[in-house]
């Protein structure tokens, strides 16, 4: 009889084994996957040269969890390359690049003087009312004003979440500047504190953006996926989906799609909310009426790989994001081989672009060859892009990224709440918690502790 069960090898899953495994070496635990390959959404293809992330691309190193679990796998963590400093937003169909300092700011045409001047009378904005779930839009407009909303914090939103602001909620998606503002009563007055407070203590304060450096690995986020895969051996089953659990007197019996039966005293549940309502429905109808409410977009990923040279523009930076007012066909681009080394063979480069999202999630399922032609439009506007790629390769994604919409809050404590009545069984993916790779990984590291002791 396993100790645990997990059911979903991605991140979250694999990094719970990993942590159960070191906690408590001697219990059985055993990772069920439905695919062939375990990873998830981190997920790496090296194609012709080209190193092409069909998901994630990297992890912010201002949070420890998922660097410090690389290390002790043994992994050297790869820093992104400064041109990653250089972000771009479209306006008026141009490409703008953001400020990365307030003197930057101050003489940047990402927005007009009246509405820079908007932003810096944030620090005379009153404290909104703390205890509504405020949408992302509503409290973007209400403290920065509306032209900072369009050219700032939507094309944010669009770049986390592929989601609608008008419908996210600020203290889920972004709960540090929701406690910012509770704390200080203004995102200015917080930073200043905040600065002041770091230079007394000999370290760099807090800058306008989610802060930390781009992390990869040489051959792409494959690396921790196989690093990991490869120390759980035996523990980590592909091809094996689970469709339904029950409970037991004993713990829990996990039911398989092949017919096979398990039994284990713990049942972590670290799939997407489609595959936590099948293994739950008739266990725990309850929750599953809870989770189905969270909502995923579709979003198609275009690799192309080009000459350098082949367009006007010379996509040295991170790439860009496009506003929704700006009413574009593409949420934006990444520029790969300006951010890592070693992504496009000599004398290529490598775009990744994004389509669909909460914004249009019907042109993420066009045919590929519409798919195409859209980008390759998009890019022949935007960046001077002369002639066709000469190496493609796409992604899709039915269920991409897990919108925290309004709500959601108080949708995640329910779940919590109903979870009491089911002993030894546990969800954790990104649907609950955060939805970074980061943020999963600290998850699955308070789970195992939580198991463990």
């Amino acid at each position: 009889m396993a100790k645990v069960i997990i059911a979903g090898g991605g991140l979250s899953g694999l990094s719970l084994a990993w942590f159960l495994k070191e906690l408590r070496p001697g219990w059985e635990v055993l990772v069920l996957e439905a695919e062939d390959r375990a990873g998830g959404k981190a997920w790496t293809i090296i194609e012709d040269g080209f190193v092409c992330e069909k998901g994630v691309n990297g992890i912010l190193d201002n949070k420890p969890s998922t660097l410090a679990l690389a290390a002790r796998l043994g992994l050297e963590p790869m820093r992104s390359n400064d041109a990653a400093r250089h972000r771009f937003v479209i306006k008026n169909g141009h490409l703008i690049q953001l400020p990365v300092s307030p003197a930057q700011f101050l003489s940047s045409k990402i927005l007009s003087l009246p509405g820079r001047l908007r932003v810096l009378a944030e620090a005379l904005v009153s404290k909104g009312d703390l205890s509504k779930d405020e949408s992302l839009a509503d409290f973007a407009r209400r403290r920065l004003g509306r032209e900072a909303f369009e050219y700032l914090i939507d094309p944010m939103a669009t770049g986390i979440y592929a989601g609608d602001p008008e419908r996210l909620s600020l203290q889920s998606c972004f709960p540090r500047i929701h406690e910012l503002e509770r704390d200080y009563g203004s995102l200015i007055r917080a930073m200043i504190r905040l600065q002041r407070e770091a230079r007394k203590k000999g370290k760099e304060g807090p800058g306008a953006g989610p802060g930390g450096v781009l992390t990869s690995f040489a051959t792409g986020m494959n690396e921790l996926v196989d690093a990991l895969a490869r120390t759980l051996g035996p523990a980590v089953r592909l091809n094996s989906s689970v469709s339904s659990i029950s409970k037991q007197n004993t713990g829990w019996r996990v039911f398989l799609k092949n017919g096979e039966e398990l039994e284990a005293g713990h049942v972590v549940l670290a799939c997407p909310v489609k595959a936590v309502s099948e293994a739950l429905k008739e266990t725990a109808p309850d929750i599953v009426k809870l989770a189905v409410k969270i909502n995923y977009p579709p979003v198609s990923i275009v690799c192309m790989g080009i000459k350098q040279g082949t367009t006007e523009n010379s996509l040295n930076g991170f790439g860009f994001l496009a506003p929704s007012s700006e009413k574009r066909s593409i949420l934006g681009a990444l520029w790969d081989s300006s951010i890592f080394p070693g992504r496009a063979p000599e004398g290529y480069q490598l775009i990744r672009t994004l389509v669909g999202g909460a914004r249009a999630p019907d042109l993420a399922r066009l045919p590929d060859a519409s798919l195409l032609d859209l980008v390759v439009r998009e890019f022949s506007e935007l960046v001077g892009l002369k002639g066709t790629p000469e190496f493609v390769k796409i992604f899709r994604w039915e269920e991409a990224i897990p919108q925290y919409e309004k709500g959601h809050q108080a949708l995640a404590s329910e779940i919590d709440f109903a979870l009491r009545s089911y002993p030894g069984l546990y969800i954790r993916c990104n649907w609950l918690g955060g939805i970074s790779l980061n943020d999963c990984v600290a998850n699955s590291e308070r789970l195992a502790r939580q198991l463990a002791s």
